[in-house]
């Protein structure tokens, strides 16, 4: 099990490092199961992907924008005239319905210094260095309705609903944007099931079938009542 999770960790990190695309992956399902969910897409965080925009004495941070596939492409600019990146919110453009809006702020993953991956083979440490490579879209239930939040709000996505992201990297010194990826490819979250639609062990049973099953139990149940009653006469 233990070389298992190494062997996946540094096929992950190689991905990462040699991927040139430039633009948000989904995490790989080996590690992000159950990626998408109804509310929330896996990301790779961006490892290598701005080593050549970052200048020694400079402080930076990432920004994660996200948006509706069905929002236009005019409205999927994420810098003004100025070159400082949107601080659009969640609410601000309908959930990305209107254009991309600032799902979450984190620090530059540092490519030459990754997570210990021998920690991977320690139960108690694989969450807290999975969290240091991936990023969860929509992971946060409570920020919408709490008057005191002041962080940047990554509230749960839309279910059935295609989305696109985006890492853009800003010098917090001067606040200006230095760098960014394309935008991803189309990432649907998934569909709710109807109550109707979903199977059941060992089968889905229609409305007939589980008359016809009633009626065969109570008729048992009277065979076996008639069984007994017949056996307590003969010995009585």
């Amino acid at each position: 099990m233990c070389s298992c999770w190494v062997v996946l960790a540094f096929c992950c990190l190689g991905q990462l490092c040699a991927d040139q695309s430039l633009k948000p992956q989904i995490a790989a399902p080996q590690l992000a199961t159950n990626n998408p969910t109804l509310t929330t897409v896996a990301l790779e965080k961006p490892f290598c992907m701005f080593d050549s925009s970052l200048h020694p004495n400079k402080s930076y941070i990432i920004y994660l924008y996200a948006m509706k596939e069905s929002a236009s492409v005019i409205s999927s600019l994420v810098m003004d005239n100025s070159g400082k990146p949107l601080d659009s919110t969640f609410q601000q453009t309908s959930g990305g319905q209107l254009g991309p809006y600032k799902a979450a702020l984190f620090d530059v993953p540092n490519c030459a210094s990754p997570p210990r991956l021998a920690d991977i083979g320690d139960v108690n440490k694989v969450s807290d260095v999975l969290k240091q490579y991936l990023f969860r879209v929509g992971d946060d239930g409570t920020c919408l309705y709490d008057p005191n939040f002041l962080a940047v709000c990554n509230p749960p996505l839309a279910p059935d609903t295609t989305y696109r992201f985006k890492y853009v990297l800003l010098d917090s010194t001067e606040g200006i944007m230095k760098d960014q990826t394309l935008w991803s490819d189309p990432i649907k979250t998934r569909r709710v099931k109807l109550p109707l639609k979903i199977d059941t062990w060992p089968g889905r049973r229609s409305g007939d079938m589980i008359v016809i099953t009633t009626i065969l139990s109570v008729l048992v149940f009277l065979l076996l009542a008639g069984f007994f009653a017949s056996v307590s006469s003969a010995v009585m």
